[in-house]
């Protein structure tokens, strides 16, 4: 049997960057992944300058040969009413990315030890060691595989119905001559169109060639009724093709201040999508996923054992960065319950809310400072 000082469990953005972190502590790092890079993962598919700066991307470096979309402006709506386009600026905001580029990208350059296309089957603890798949044991068990993450199995109750998820569907795929030519939608300004009951929202993104549509919901039972209304919409206005081809595809998260998941214990760690950490306000989950992992590092190197008692840093600097989970009494996704009124078409149609409240500090948070990763 393998000993390694720590495993993690899932490949992605958050898995990466813990490993990417830990290159030069002393630490014997392997990363476990059941799926082989690259591969689809359904999402919008944007970072923020913030996250390029958390990872220390070479922007040019990246762009040779990836897909990297600048994005300046945005077009908020409601459903059922005008849009709202606001000019944030020449200086991006924002980066549309293809996550199958982005993930392999990220991946690439972890140094540690990997396995993929290697699904988790069993895990199992003795003496004081997490063992997976008997064949390899650490002291430190991370989990980052996403929403349904098999070590998020071994915390509290795990993933299951007693979670309010949102789910999403999407579809990305590479437009035609044809398409491209009547496709209105623009590669700087990603649109976002809030559902009516503001329980979700869908977005029309584009980015060079490639065109992604997708929306997602708290109310999940409806979720196919809404796509297909926005598609439909979409279509008769002329801001998406009128073929678009295959299926959407599915997946689900849980935000941060629905979800009340054991983030340590004994030996365990949770990060990113499987600690549920995506934005309440936007389910936006990569800077999150990025920082947890940064900060899981920053805890991994200092705590002078494996028990749930020093990892418990780990959890106290979340709740500093993200706040005190707090379900909220009236429910809902994205709006608080202030604007869950009336006023919230008017709203919708504001300039300034659509782009200082909704898009600054709910998608973009730029009021909010980076997070560097520590040496």
């Amino acid at each position: 049997m393998d000993h390694y000082d720590v495993i993690i469990v899932g490949g992605g953005p958050s898995g990466s960057t813990l490993a990417w972190a830990l290159r030069n502590n002393g630490k014997n790092v392997l990363l476990i992944d059941k799926a082989d890079f690259p591969r689809d993962k359904t999402c919008a598919g944007w970072v923020t300058p913030a996250v390029v700066d958390s990872l220390g991307i070479d922007l040019e470096d990246y762009r040779q040969s990836r897909v990297l979309q600048p994005i300046t402006q945005f077009r908020i709506g409601m459903m059922g009413q005008p849009p709202v386009d606001n000019d944030h600026g020449d200086e991006p905001v924002s980066y549309g990315i293809r996550r199958c580029e982005f993930d392999t990208y990220l991946l690439d350059r972890v140094t540690a030890d990997k396995q993929l296309k290697t699904p988790v089957k069993s895990i199992t603890r003795e003496e004081g060691n997490w063992i997976v798949n008997e064949r390899w044991q650490a002291p430190l068990l991370v989990g980052a595989g996403g929403h349904f993450c098999p070590v998020a199995r071994q915390l509290g109750e795990g993933p299951g119905k007693h979670e309010t998820v949102v789910a999403a569907k999407e579809v990305e795929f590479e437009m035609t001559q044809e398409q491209a030519q009547v496709c209105e939608a623009r590669g700087e300004q990603p649109e976002l169109w809030f559902c009516r009951d503001l329980k979700g929202y869908a977005w029309v993104f584009r980015k060079d060639n490639f065109l992604n549509i997708g929306l997602g919901r708290e109310d999940n039972h409806k979720l196919t009724e809404h796509l297909e209304a926005f598609v439909d919409e979409m279509k008769a206005q002329g801001r998406i093709p009128s073929d678009l081809p295959g299926r959407f595809k599915g997946h689900a998260y849980l935000l941060y201040a629905h979800a009340d998941r054991p983030l340590v214990d004994d030996g365990i760690m949770l990060i990113g999508d499987a600690a549920g950490l995506a934005y309440t306000q936007s389910g936006e989950g990569i800077r999150p996923a990025i920082e947890s992992a940064l900060m899981a590092a920053d805890t991994i190197r200092r705590a002078k054992d494996m028990s749930a008692q020093s990892l418990q840093q780990y959890g106290d600097a979340i709740a500093d960065r993200f706040g005190r989970r707090a379900l909220p009494d009236n429910g809902g996704w994205q709006l608080p319950g202030w604007v869950k009124s009336s006023v919230a078409s008017g709203l919708m149609r504001s300039h300034w809310f659509t782009r200082k409240v909704v898009t600054e500090k709910w998608f973009l948070h730029q009021d909010v400072p980076t997070l560097r990763a520590s040496v």
